[in-house]
């Protein structure tokens, strides 16, 4: 671990955060606990799944499995490239910037792993910029608290529209996007799992999230 200070933040409930709601707060382990008290069944192996949402207006279809993909990568190169920017900047220290470094690479091989999931139909990597989000230590927090639970809410409220192949590759990335989550509250002074449920969110509402960021531009 490097040496420094961990960074505290105490107010990182910043426009970015608010921008993206704070109840949109996500784990692996509360999807399954909602689809157990619902008398469903989950398995993430890419086997079946009852009791969950379905957040989508079809059932599981390879297409429907692109436009989801497409949706996650979205977010993955969002992450991707603000963690990579937070790092060259260099204005982070302690536990937090190796927070940046850590979820940075996985965030890469994200975007790779999907990439080639999708091959030929995946969309082109968007237009990006941070501003002051990826050099101030308090925005940086903030925004890396908003994007990774979102991140998760992403993936939960798209599991149950995946057909069962591509489930199994999305659950490889979702229990790894919480651990993430956790990690920045742990390192913000929040409670890592806050809520033992959480609703999933549509793919309008991780869109519309997005958007309020200010972070895409195209």
């Amino acid at each position: 671990m490097d040496d420094g200070v961990i960074v505290r933040v105490t107010d990182p409930e910043a426009a970015t955060r608010r921008a993206l709601d704070e109840s949109e707060r996500h784990t692996r382990a509360a999807v399954l606990k909602r689809a157990l008290a619902a008398g469903g069944t989950l398995a993430l192996g890419g086997v079946a799944i009852a009791g969950l949402p379905r957040l989508a207006l079809s059932a599981p279809s390879p297409s429907q499995d692109v436009r989801v993909l497409n949706l996650v990568l979205l977010l993955e190169h969002l992450e991707a490239d603000f963690y990579a920017e937070a790092t060259r900047r260099g204005r982070l220290t302690g536990e937090l910037r190796q927070f940046a470094r850590v979820v940075g690479r996985h965030e890469q091989e994200h975007v790779a792993f999907i990439r080639k999931a999708l091959g030929s139909a995946a969309r082109k990597k968007p237009t990006l910029s941070f501003g002051s989000a990826t050099g101030n230590p308090s925005e940086f927090t903030a925004a890396a608290l908003a994007i990774e639970d979102l991140s998760v809410a992403a993936y939960n409220g798209q599991a149950a529209n995946l057909t069962k192949g591509t489930l199994g590759a999305a659950a490889r990335i979702v229990s790894v996007e919480a651990r993430h989550a956790a990690w920045i509250r742990f390192i913000a002074g929040k409670v890592p799992a806050p809520e033992p449920t959480d609703a999933p969110a549509t793919a309008a509402q991780v869109e519309a999230r997005i958007s309020r960021t200010g972070f895409v531009r195209s």
